[in-house]
């Protein structure tokens, strides 16, 4: 057995090794950790095998990458050896299925986070098949889960491409167990609890890790009764056959477990044939100072450079930087709140600035900043000023801001600033979505945002233009984005700009009928705009709208009307983007033609 690696005493590599060879160079005979990938590898950290390995390596464990293995066979994981703790799976920065697949359940013809942008380089539902191959390559070996496809389906889930509830991930997998959302804390605790029992026992014996597993905060654990805690809080789900039994219990489910991210204390039970899912609370999540010292790493911001080929995500974000994790929005159809968490965790001024110049460093630097923002690039420095465990709602900024909420909307023009006055930065502009009822609070502050920031286009998601669709989604009215307009149009012409703001516009969301789409396709008309960015619903697992769309629903239990077939999809769609086909005549239910992605090019707001 390896002698122990003590904290913070390894160097951080170059990159992660992919290979023994990579290894041997840093004088490695063995890692601590295998991360799985359904990405390419990129150094970067919005990539999560990226960010979690070199957090590890920060914590002393000796952490390699295998990106895209083969999951027929177990070559491709087992070229660096057994890890002598476990390996961690994720299907990548997508699910899997939504990687794959369209809208209209259409095979994509390409992958952004594949190298030369290909598609077919990660299998379906690839956190079952990686955990298989892992198992099959290192028996005995713990498989931990983690990623947005294994945390949005650590629950029973509706499943938009069987049309079907499928029961938690973890028990489908065979998994150790599932880090659910942003987990470096709990992935330390984890690999650490881990080397204790290997240290201790010579050994790690998965059935006998159960009583461990289940105090660790952030982990979901499949056992039973007699596993749960003496002194937990309990927080009971409908069981998978109930929800199998009863669509509407799937909408009881998953209030219950928004409250639980978001309330942070009680654990959650799931029984399914008799086996119990065991959802640890949140752990403690990274703050200003966690995020800071994540974001010092090393990170080289490029592929590995065993790649010959580009990886188109990687070129959208090597100028980008993430100013905060969170989005307090709640919006019902997004993973980001179940994900990340309501609450935000901004980084230092000292930090951002002090990536910006890493930026600036690197080779291929060209004096632009892409980006400066984050799942809502005005949210940056938010918090809440009241007792969270108390607070029941699912968003804090609809039906409007709550009174608890701050944030300042000038300290984050004001960091913009800094930002361009760092040595050779010539451009700065915010390309993450904007809040508009954050903006719209201080009409100074988005004065400077629309004129110094915005670098010709301007991206905010109104989503609709019907108030009470707008309500289901969890979106603030739609005077909102029209008072957003007013504000832009003025605030461009001031500043002697041209500039566009790119709407996101949804289809087909639950509760939205051809009615409602043709109210929306009016407005748009009437301003004189063509939409050339419209994203037909796509129910993803776990979010409040899978819900509402699996159950014909609203969160209250009240009836709405679902569009629920392709073809009826696709003529909500086509309201909008009639070049996207049309169902086939004389049926009612059909299978859609080949429908192509509009293109990103803006179009000007004319009078």
């Amino acid at each position: 057995m390896a002698k122990q690696q003590t904290q913070h005493t390894l160097k951080q590599p170059p990159v992660l090794p992919m290979t023994r060879q990579e290894m041997n160079t840093l004088g490695w005979d063995e890692l601590d950790v295998l991360l799985v990938t359904g990405d390419g590898y990129v150094d970067h950290p919005s990539f999560g095998a990226a960010l979690l390995g070199r957090w590890l390596i920060h914590h002393g464990f000796r952490t390699g990458v295998a990106a895209q293995p083969a999951w027929d066979k177990p070559d491709d994981v087992t070229r660096m050896g057994r890890p002598r703790l476990f390996a961690g799976v994720t299907a990548g920065s997508l699910d899997s299925m939504l990687a794959h697949y369209t809208a209209f359940r259409k095979k994509r013809s390409d992958d952004a986070y594949t190298p030369g942008g290909k598609a077919g380089a990660r299998p379906n539902r690839a956190s079952m098949a990686y955990t298989n191959v892992v198992q099959r390559a290192f028996p005995g070996l713990p498989v931990i889960l983690g990623g947005i496809e294994s945390s949005l389906r650590r629950i029973s889930h509706y499943d938009f491409w069987s049309d079907a509830v499928r029961r938690s991930i973890l028990l489908d997998s065979k998994a150790t167990a599932i880090t659910y959302g942003m987990a470096e804390n709990s992935i330390v605790t984890l690999t650490r609890t881990l080397e204790r029992i290997l240290n201790e026992t010579g050994e790690i014996n998965i059935k006998a890790l159960r009583p461990q597993l289940v105090h660790i905060p952030g982990l979901v654990v499949a056992g039973s009764r007699k596993d749960l805690p003496e002194d937990a809080s309990i927080l009971k789900l409908p069981s998978h056959e109930a929800i199998v039994a009863d669509p509407k219990k799937l909408i009881e489910a998953t209030v219950l477990l928004e409250r639980q991210v978001h309330q942070n204390k009680d654990m959650v039970i799931q029984e399914t044939a008799g086996r119990l899912v065991m959802i640890t609370p949140p752990g403690p999540l990274l703050d200003t100072k966690g995020l800071d010292e994540l974001a010092g790493l090393p990170f080289s911001r490029l592929p590995h450079p065993s790649y010959t080929e580009r990886i188109p995500a990687a070129n959208m974000i090597q100028t980008s930087v993430t100013t905060h994790r969170g989005c307090s929005g709640g919006c019902s159809f997004c993973t980001l709140a179940l994900h990340q968490g309501r609450t935000i965790r901004s980084r230092s001024k000292k930090s951002i600035l002090g990536e910006i110049k890493a930026i600036t460093q690197v080779n291929g630097w060209t004096g632009s900043i892409s980006d400066v923002g984050g799942p809502s690039a005005n949210m940056w420095g938010a918090y809440c000023a009241d007792d969270q465990s108390r607070c029941k709602r699912p968003s804090c900024l609809t039906p409007r801001i709550c009174k608890h909420y701050r944030v300042t909307q000038r300290d984050f023009v004001n960091l913009l600033r800094a930002v361009r006055e760092v040595p050779s930065v010539k451009h700065v502009r915010v390309a993450s979505g904007w809040r508009m009822d954050l903006g719209l609070t201080d009409m100074q502050a988005l004065a400077g945002l629309i004129r110094e920031f915005v670098g010709g286009q301007a991206k905010v998601a109104p989503e609709h233009q019907v108030d009470k669709v707008l309500a289901l989604m969890r979106k603030p009215g739609f005077d909102t984005f029209e008072n957003f307009l007013q504000c832009f149009d003025r605030e461009s012409k001031k500043a002697g700009k041209k500039q566009y703001v790119i709407p996101y516009l949804m289809s087909a969301f639950p509760g939205c009928t051809e009615e409602d789409m043709h109210s929306l396709s009016s407005w748009l008309k009437s301003q004189g705009w063509k939409p050339e960015q419209v994203q037909c619903f796509i129910p993803l697992p776990g979010t409040a709208a899978a819900a509402m769309f699996h159950a014909e629903t609203d969160m209250q239990g009240n009836p709405i009307h679902v569009a629920k077939t392709d073809a009826q999809r696709l003529r909500q769609h086509a309201i909008l983007m009639p070049d996207t086909g049309r169902p086939p005549k004389g049926k009612k239910q059909g299978r859609p033609k080949k429908h192509s992605a509009p293109d990103n090019r803006p179009r000007r707001r004319r009078k």
